[in-house]
């Protein structure tokens, strides 16, 4: 049949496809290099016939590794695209054929078997396409590793040791490097974790996994390294030598909100900055900030270990002071990114002083952009205070500033709110404590709380210090009807921080994260 072209006016012939009859069934089919139909074609022909149906894979339970052989070790989690990857390799004569699609069949969790539908093609008779579907059945032998078979024989057969300390009072620096190590899996080979009196200890099964923990810390914190080596054995035979290495990682004792008086000669060298400022950020550098001309710099690793100074003043030393009057001075400055401060001269009163006596201060601060009138801030009181610092009396005619403020106070509406629950929690490592120094009383258990305490709450204000961080949703928590009557009621604006839930929404801790509800220690810490 012939038809119009409406466009070109042409007459265009209409191709039919024919039909021919197989050569086995006798059904009409459309032609191939065969000629059989489907059904028939596959009865004659089995593609998949050398393709290995039933695969033993070796699976360790301790560190949920599989084994490659010789000796390669893949860690996959069930039904994922790395174990999905896995097992087609394994499988033998996959290579003469062409895979088209790989899927899981679900099978028992339990029944230590592991099924996979493969679609393959291959060229049959006469240049024809065959494809065909077929399932791979692996069973799963549970073996342990050569590692876990050590660790399990004897704990403590560690080959490197890593050592991390910082000498002052407090350990939020810890909480905050924890959560550092969780998130970028940093100590997923550590052997054994221990907590020490002023620090964590790491063991590893290897050198190189010591090495490669080391710098990673390295890139979060300054850090100053020294390491040691213990001969433990030798072969002389061989000339082989087996060694235990112990590393010794000291972390800088300057901590964010600390008060620090500054060398004379890195004074000098910073152009005359200071010499009294405030440490806002630690990480791979340090920032500060001279509060009273806003000036700031950032000092790298080798730049304090070569000046090596201590903090005048720890965030242990804070006083609550009232806001009496604000006085803005300049502008908004921007200090590492997203921190903005503005000069301010304000009129601060002790809150301790109240009904006592009329002391007030008149001090600049940075905090111009965060305080009102009848806001409460925390500070250091260089007025009452006893300095014992070295670096301080080098500087002869140096005049005090009475308060230097440091943050926003939120203690106030924090109480008012009472102890309510977060909706987010946080994970922790599994880490034993050491009970071989001072026993661990309830003074150090309640030092310790009210320590963890003090770092979510930073977290809270700070954004920036939880941006590199992980938080969970509390499933858990419930929102009390009575604290959202309390917020709906309240009708200042300038309410405590809380994090959005926008930052832990999709962040959810499973069941096998959680040691017990007894032992947060282990497993996971509730922020309460």
């Amino acid at each position: 049949m012939a038809a119009m072209d409406g466009e070109s006016g042409m007459f265009v012939v209409q191709q039919t496809i024919g039909s021919v009859l197989c050569c086995k069934c006798g059904i009409p089919m459309t032609p191939n290099a065969a000629n059989m139909c489907v059904k028939c074609l596959r009865s004659e022909v089995d593609i998949t016939e050398g393709l290995q149906k039933h695969v033993i894979i070796t699976h360790c339970p301790e560190c949920d590794t599989y084994l490659q052989p010789p000796r390669t070790r893949i860690k996959a989690q069930l039904e994922s695209k790395e174990l999905l990857t896995f097992c087609c390799k394994r499988v033998k004569n996959l290579s003469k054929l062409k895979l088209i699609h790989a899927e899981f069949v679900w099978t028992e969790p339990h029944s230590k078997r592991i099924k996979v539908k493969l679609r393959v093609q291959k060229e049959v008779l006469n240049g024809a396409v065959l494809e065909q579907a077929c399932v791979v059945e692996y069973v799963v032998q549970d073996q342990m590793c050569e590692s876990c078979s050590r660790a399990q024989a004897n704990g403590d057969q560690w080959v490197a040791a890593v050592q991390l300390r910082q000498h002052v009072s407090h350990r939020r620096t810890f909480f905050y490097l924890e959560q550092l190590i969780l998130k970028h899996d940093a100590a997923v080979r550590a052997i054994r974790i221990k907590q020490m009196d002023q620090g964590i200890d790491f063991f590893f099964g290897s050198r190189s996994h010591a090495a490669k923990f080391i710098d990673f810390v390295g890139k979060v914190v300054p850090v100053k390294t020294r390491h040691d080596k213990q001969l433990v054995s030798h072969d002389q035979k061989s000339n082989n030598f087996n060694y235990k290495y112990t590393f010794s990682v000291e972390i800088c004792p300057i901590c964010r909100e600390d008060l620090v008086c500054l060398p004379p000669k890195l004074v000098a060298n910073l152009g005359n900055l200071g010499p009294l400022v405030i440490c806002t950020k630690v990480s791979n550098s340090i920032a500060l900030l001279d509060p009273s001309s806003l000036r700031h710099c950032f000092l790298d690793t080798e730049q304090y270990w070569r000046a090596s100074f201590k903090s005048l003043l720890t965030s242990k030393q804070l006083v609550e002071y009232v806001v009496l009057d604000v006085d803005i001075v300049s502008s908004d400055v921007n200090i590492g990114g997203d921190s903005k401060h503005v000069l301010a001269e304000v009129q601060v009163a002790r809150v301790s002083d109240f009904g006592k006596n009329d002391t007030m201060f008149f001090v600049k601060t940075h905090l111009g952009h965060l305080l009102n009138v009848g806001d409460y801030a925390l500070g250091y009181d260089l007025y009452a205070a006893n300095s014992n610092d070295m670096e301080l009396d080098k500087y002869k005619g140096l005049v005090l500033p009475e308060v230097i403020l440091v943050k926003k106070s939120y203690e106030e509406k924090r109480q008012k709110k009472g102890g309510k629950a977060r909706p987010w929690k946080l994970k922790s490592l599994n880490m034993e404590v050491d009970i071989s120094g001072a026993t661990r009383g309830r003074v150090d258990e309640e030092k310790m709380d009210a320590e963890y305490e003090q770092f979510l709450r930073d977290l809270e204000e700070n954004p920036e210090l939880r941006f590199n961080i992980s938080l969970y949703r509390n499933r858990d928590y419930q929102p009390s009807e009575m604290a959202s009557v309390i917020d709906g009621d309240d009708d200042d604006d300038d309410d405590a921080p809380v994090v959005p839930s926008e930052e832990f929404a999709d962040l959810e801790i499973n069941d096998e994260d959680v040691k017990g509800d007894d032992d947060d220690d282990d497993g996971m810490r509730e922020s309460s």
